[in-house]
C-alpha cells in the first residue's frame, strides 16, 4: 500500500516546493518596497504643453489667465496618456486647475475665452506680447461643431492659438460645440458656449 502511494507523495512534495518558491518569489521586494514580480502596469504620465498665439509673420505670444488684480497665471494643455489627439486646456491658478471655456457672448461681437473658477469668478484669457501689450482672444467663427479661436490685435492681425509640447509637437486649440443650443452648459453659474481643447493638427 505504501509503495502504491509513494509516486503520489513524491508528486505532491514537488508541487508543494514549486508552490512555496512561487510564493516566495512573489514576495520579493525592491529597495523602495514595491513588488518586483508584479505585472507592469501603465504609469500615469502628465505632460504640460504651452499655450501660445501664433502668426507666421509676427511670431509667438504668451497666452495667460489674468484676474481683476492683474495677477497672471499659466494656461496649459495637459497630456495624461500617450494619446495626444485631444487634450484638456486648463488655467493653473495657485495650484488649482481651472476650466477654460468659450462663454456666451452677450453684447460682444465674438465669443470670449475665459477661465471659470469654482466660485464663479471669471478670469480673462489674453495673449501678451514682449512689450506687455494685452491682446483679446475670442471665438470668431464656427465650422460644424468646431469654433475657431484667434488672438486679435487692434490692427485686425489674427493669431492662431496653439499648444506646443516640450518636444515640439503642435496641436490646434479650438472650441468644441456638442449641442446646437447657444448655451452648451452652465458652469459655476457661467453660461458656456463651447468647450476648449487642444486638437491634433490635420
Amino acid at each position: 500500500m505504501k509503495n502504491v502511494n509513494r509516486p503520489l507523495l513524491i508528486v505532491l512534495f514537488v508541487l508543494s516546493i514549486l508552490f512555496t518558491n512561487t510564493q516566495l518569489y512573489a514576495q520579493v521586494l525592491d529597495q523602495d518596497g514595491t513588488n518586483l514580480n508584479k505585472p507592469e502596469t501603465e504609469k500615469s504620465i502628465e505632460i504640460y504643453w504651452n499655450i501660445k498665439a501664433y502668426n507666421p509673420s509676427w511670431g509667438l505670444l504668451k497666452v495667460k489667465a489674468i484676474d481683476k488684480e492683474g495677477n497672471i497665471y499659466p494656461i496649459k494643455a495637459i497630456q495624461d496618456s500617450e494619446d495626444t489627439g485631444l487634450l484638456n486646456v486648463k488655467a493653473l491658478v495657485n495650484g488649482v486647475r481651472v476650466a477654460v471655456k468659450l462663454i456666451v457672448k452677450e453684447n460682444d461681437r465674438f465669443y470670449p475665452v475665459k477661465a471659470i473658477m469654482s466660485d464663479g469668478t471669471i478670469l480673462d484669457v489674453k495673449a501678451i506680447d514682449e512689450d506687455g501689450e494685452i491682446i483679446d482672444i475670442k471665438g470668431i467663427s464656427k465650422t460644424g461643431n468646431i469654433v475657431h479661436i484667434r488672438a486679435i490685435r487692434p490692427q485686425t492681425v489674427l493669431y492662431n492659438i496653439v499648444a506646443v509640447s516640450p518636444d515640439g509637437k503642435v496641436n490646434d486649440v479650438k472650441g468644441i460645440k456638442l449641442m446646437t443650443e447657444e448655451v452648451e452648459t452652465v458652469l459655476h453659474g457661467v453660461k458656456v458656449f463651447a468647450h476648449i481643447k487642444a486638437l491634433k493638427q490635420n
